[in-house]
């Protein structure tokens, strides 16, 4: 598992757009809010995205974006912005390569059979790519609200 203090993993995944978005893009700009969820239609990812979009430019004064990322392709993420009228990029880990690189995996068996999915799990990165925070196991209710108070604590350089 990731912790406080620790460097960021480096990513670059497509959004919903088909655009390449780096973590690398931000560093020395913006606070970053990676959360991974499991998947755009399950009732918790939902009201994740809804509460996160909801808070878009509070998050926004403190100089933080925010960046969703699940196994769901970029035209799924397309018709999911646009459903729920989403704020901000949500990002395609088809392979779940960036998934791993933040232990946002579980894995379980269910009628013998081993399964992989994600762990609902949110990540606030500082401008110098260290991680001011990390959650796994989130409760989507509230989480956007709780993470938005920690966001007003940071500096920005």
């Amino acid at each position: 598992m990731l912790n406080s203090g620790d460097v960021a993993p480096q990513f670059a995944l497509p959004d919903a757009q088909m655009n390449t978005v780096q973590l690398a893009d931000f560093l020395g700009k913006k606070i970053v809010i990676l959360y991974f969820f499991n998947g755009d239609k399950t009732p918790g990812g939902i009201l994740e995205a809804i509460e996160f979009s909801d808070r878009v430019a509070a998050f926004a004064k403190y100089g933080a974006v925010i960046l969703g990322v699940s196994r769901d392709d970029c035209m799924a993420h397309e018709l999911f912005i646009d459903e729920h009228g989403l704020e901000f990029e949500l990002l395609s880990d088809a392979e779940s390569e960036v998934i791993a690189l933040y232990h946002a995996q579980h894995r379980w068996e269910a009628k013998g059979m081993v399964r992989y999915g994600i762990d609902r799990s949110t990540f606030v990165i500082d401008q110098t790519g260290i991680i001011r925070h990390a959650f796994y196991h989130v409760t989507p209710k509230g989480h956007a609200a709780e993470i938005l108070e920690l966001v007003k604590q940071i500096e920005i350089h």
